[in-house]
């Protein structure tokens, strides 16, 4: 399906989201959208899919013109969003959320037979194993990404705009959708593909369309670009790839220390210790036990057996109250779950760790909470129209950006960082580097829950591998190597030792 975006441009009050762009997508083919965060590709992306009109300009789809589209009439047309915030229902299953809005019947009631049917056809031609009558809320936030794109195969889509799909998937699931799309364009099914995550877009597109600050920059094969000539298109200058965001504190004097911690059936008698100005990443594969046990280190979690202490003191009762007044904070994974408050504005979002942990008075002071908004939006470079804008007005990074300055407003000794640069483009990670660099200069210990190399290379200290709910390893960085972390990840250090004791018993 040919899609063609004649003069777009889309106003929120004062801010301009969208400047003019034209461009056009092929029939058959796998569209990049590159752009930083507030670009104005979601934007772009939800004019499309009939969320939102247009402020002027018009989308052409196979020849006909729409000066506007609603979600319906997408729908007619065979486009389908894959958001990057989900847009699942907890409390129904996999098969109604399926067919929300698109429920069959039968003599006037619901067929749910007919449903589940189709359900198990479509999770089986995805290869995922997940019962359609399960409810959502009990499956992984991974699965629940396939489900989402489960929902745009049901419905026999032309066109299928993938909204940062992998986030949540394991190296496993990306390479299974990465076979979808290419099944889907074999099958003259369009993709349009937004991500930050360079090495994806490089494997999976055809062809890219750059945005820098709402305007239309470049489009071109990706076979004619690489990685730093994509960098500089998004960003609109050079950066340094090779950029090392290490410093080498000396601080001697230890912040953190877990003993012996056990949360079965997740992982079993961690122990490690932090220094201050020290930055410790957590690595490793999926069911690894990473999320259980960073949820933990904050009190989310209960465990059976192990000791946390904060500044050589024990936390007898672990718990998050206890914990933040311990000096321990925590910027979660899954923002739209975990740390969003939709209900909230931006700047109460931003505020309301303060609210509850540090304001001593009975009222909140509006001339206070002016100044707490304007410094933090100038040292993250929030992309936000006011204070009392919506948080869901912001892009999924400029959220992020909030969540961090809501815990680094308590200025605590400790932060635990959980997957901190999910969905932040090219330039907001070097800044969120550049921040953990300057917290660890200050003393500050920091712990970063990540699956990328580079990441952990750039800002990490030392690194502790996981494997089946255990460390494995735990690396220097001047020793820190991507085929050891792997190595270790997989556990093949442990079947090797396994394999020898065998021999030698034999």
């Amino acid at each position: 399906m040919t899609i063609r975006f004649n003069n777009i441009s889309k106003n929120f009050g004062a801010t301009i989201a969208l400047n003019d762009v034209s461009f056009s997508i092929k029939d058959q083919t796998i569209l990049g959208l590159l752009g930083e965060n507030g670009a104005g590709k979601s934007t772009l992306m939800n004019i499309l899919g009939g969320v939102l009109p247009p402020s002027a300009g018009s989308v052409e789809i196979e020849g006909v013109e729409y000066h506007s589209l609603n979600a319906n009439k997408a729908f007619e047309l065979g486009i389908s969003f894959i958001h990057q915030e989900l847009n699942l229902v907890n409390d129904l299953k996999v098969y109604e959320n399926l067919f929300l809005n698109r429920e069959l019947t039968k003599h006037g009631l619901l067929d749910k037979k007919s449903m589940i049917a189709r359900s198990k056809e479509v999770l089986a031609r995805m290869n995922l194993d997940i019962n359609p009558e399960a409810f959502i809320k009990d499956i992984d936030t991974s699965r629940k990404q396939l489900v989402e794109i489960a929902k745009a195969l049901l419905f026999d889509s032309k066109i299928i705009i993938f909204d940062e799909p992998t986030t949540a998937l394991t190296d496993t699931e990306i390479q299974g959708l990465f076979k979808l799309m290419r099944e889907f364009k074999s099958q003259g099914i369009t993709c349009i593909y937004i991500s930050h995550k360079m090495p994806e877009l490089f494997q999976i597109c055809d062809e890219y369309v750059v945005l820098r600050d709402g305007k239309f920059i470049a489009q071109g094969l990706m076979s004619d670009i690489d990685e730093r000539i994509a960098t500089e298109l998004l960003v609109g200058k050079a950066l340094d790839h090779s950029a090392v965001y290490l410093e080498d504190n000396q601080f001697e004097e230890e912040s953190f220390r877990v003993e012996n911690l056990t949360c079965r059936p997740y992982f079993y008698d961690v122990s490690f210790s932090l220094k201050k100005g020290e930055v410790i990443a957590i690595t490793g594969l999926f069911g690894d036990g990473r999320s259980e046990l960073s949820e933990a280190l904050f009190g989310v979690r209960h465990c059976q057996e192990g000791s946390i202490y904060v500044n050589d003191k024990h936390i007898s009762k672990v718990n998050i109250n206890n914990l933040i007044h311990s000096g321990v904070a925590m910027v979660p994974r899954d923002r739209k779950e975990r740390s969003v408050i939709h209900d909230m504005n931006i700047g109460d979002n931003l505020s309301i760790a303060n609210f509850n942990f540090e304001r001593r008075k009975p009222f909140v002071s509006a001339h206070q909470e002016r100044e707490r908004y304007q410094k933090n939006v100038s040292l993250y470079s929030i992309k936000a129209a006011s204070a009392k804008a919506p948080i869901t007005s912001l892009s999924g990074g400029n959220q992020q950006k909030v969540m961090f300055a809501r815990w680094f407003e308590l200025d605590n000794d400790v932060y635990i960082l959980d997957n901190p640069t999910q969905g932040i483009d090219v330039g907001s990670k070097s800044e969120i580097y550049s921040l953990i660099a300057e917290l660890s200069a200050k003393g500050k210990s920091i712990i970063v829950f990540t699956s990328e190399f580079p990441e952990i290379k750039k800002i990490a200290h030392r690194c502790i591998i996981m494997y089946r709910g255990r460390i494995n390893k735990i690396v220097s960085n001047e020793d820190l190597q991507e085929v050891d972390v792997m190595y270790y990840s997989t556990g093949a250090n442990i079947k090797e030792s396994n394999h020898d004791q065998t021999q030698q018993n034999n």
